[in-house]
């Protein structure tokens, strides 16, 4: 069964700023793209992710590509210096270019570098599901405020008439009261109830707007302009089976989940990086240097051309290096054992949040069927108060009823109305709820 409510609400009666045609109107869909695009969470989420990225790359780079690095170097001696060419002192001016090029790679470090990629990886998942997990609650979060207006919407239009029945019952009762067909206590009481109807009015009057501020707030709309709603559809066309089937399957899916997992895995990574760094590392150097020198001003002296020098001083040389931890004041072993408590947090945190999920999974079908059976409840109270409120109407312009006994069946159909409007779109919140846990996506708002 589907139950369509559709609500347009110009705001002039707020600001009475804005003609109507200046008024936007906006569906939950459109309001709850506008807060994506303009979160400011997202925006930090995605640059998390951006630096996971980053931080894959490097680790995907470290692990199968040499460091390269390169130095150039140019000096001239104006003092005591040691010849190149005999390898003694002499006091001269000189000059003296060099040039080198080295290149490194480890070749074995504790699979360090694999198990680094590994949990770049896993860090690179956690924030893809971190801004899934960021649009859901945004888009809750919207649908919340959004409901709040739509609320206060229908609220502030059942006062709105009762306030006009009410103005119109004093006027009436004013002229009675001048011809002598009603009491000046029964017109005073009608004064009073009027001033209550506007008192209501206010009140609920207020509460739009706040509720429109908190809206545009969670949109970081802005909020010099005005939009008005519209379109909310509650459906409950789900099967209860096909509900439980697939609520047990939301634990494994769902993004709180995923990231507890994730976060276990990569304490187990480090764990195991901890444990290899006890074994020795290898590493691999290779590289080439070459010098240039000339004494400029010796008599006599002719200097060797260029690139000659270059050539035949140049060298090249090839170095394994093979580190072998002996002893560093147990640093090593202090590692494995915060390691092993990270292990033991993150496996602890995956438990109580699987847990959790699972609960809030029976809880939000649970409140979903609860909310069902209130709206039927409240539809079936709501229409014996409307009826009673019309006939009471009726019964009291006619003289047959007390001011006192119409305000009491009024506020009666008032209490009754808004229960109505509540249940409504608590059911429209908890069945998204529950669609969101059996693996519907809010993007199909």
């Amino acid at each position: 069964m589907a139950r369509r409510m559709t609500i347009t609400l110009l705001m002039t009666f707020l600001f009475g700023a804005a003609n109507a045609q200046d008024t936007a109107v906006m569906t939950l869909g459109d309001c709850v793209r506008y807060a994506l695009a303009h979160s400011a969470d997202m925006r930090v989420l995605q640059a998390d992710l951006g630096d996971a990225q980053l931080a894959r790359r490097n680790a995907i780079l470290n692990a199968f590509t040499p460091s390269v690095s390169g130095d150039v170097y140019a000096y001239s001696n104006f003092g005591r210096s040691i010849d190149p060419e005999t390898n003694t002192y002499s006091t001269t001016t000189s000059f003296h270019n060099g040039y080198g090029l080295s290149a490194g790679i480890t070749l074995f470090n504790g699979f360090r570098a694999v198990n680094n990629m590994k949990i770049t990886k896993l860090a690179e998942e956690t924030g893809i599901t971190r801004i899934q997990q960021g649009e859901d609650r945004i888009r809750l979060a919207t649908m919340e405020a959004y409901c709040n207006v739509l609320y206060y919407t229908e609220l502030l239009k059942t006062i709105q008439a009762q306030t006009e029945t009410a103005e119109t019952a004093l006027r009436l009762a004013q002229r009675q009261a001048e011809l002598g067909q009603k009491s000046q206590a029964n017109v005073l009481q009608m004064e009073a109830d009027l001033s209550d109807r506007r008192y209501k009015l206010t009140v609920c009057e207020n509460q739009l707007q706040n509720a429109y501020i908190t809206l545009k707030d969670i949109m970081l709309y802005p909020t010099d302009q005005l939009f008005s709603v519209t379109d909310v559809e509650v459906d409950t066309t789900l099967s209860e089976g096909m509900l439980a089937m697939e609520a047990g399957r939301a634990a494994e899916r769902l993004p709180a989940v995923i990231i507890a997992e994730n976060e276990r895995q990569t304490a187990q990574l480090a764990l195991k990086t901890a444990k290899w760094q006890l074994l020795p590392s290898l590493s691999l150097y290779g590289g080439w240097s070459s010098t240039y020198f000339t004494y400029p001003g010796r008599a006599g002296y002719v200097p060797v051309p260029y690139w000659r020098q270059l050539s035949d001083n140049g060298g090249e040389y090839v170095q394994l290096s093979l580190s072998i931890p002996i002893y560093d004041r147990l640093s090593r072993q202090t590692e494995i054992a915060r390691r092993r408590h990270d292990c033991d947090r993150a496996e602890a945190r995956y438990m109580q949040t699987r847990q959790g999920v699972e609960a809030e999974v029976r809880r939000a079908l649970a409140d979903r069927d609860g909310a069902a059976a209130a709206l039927r409840q409240a539809e079936r109270h709501a229409a014996l108060q409307q009826q009673l409120y019309a006939m009471s109407t009726r019964q009291f312009e006619q003289g047959l009823l007390s001011a006192l006994e119409y305000r009491t069946v009024a506020d009666n159909h008032l209490s009754s109305t808004a229960d109505l409007l509540n249940a409504r779109l608590q059911l429209f919140l908890k069945t998204w709820v529950v669609r969101y846990y059996t693996g519907i996506s809010f993007n199909n708002l």
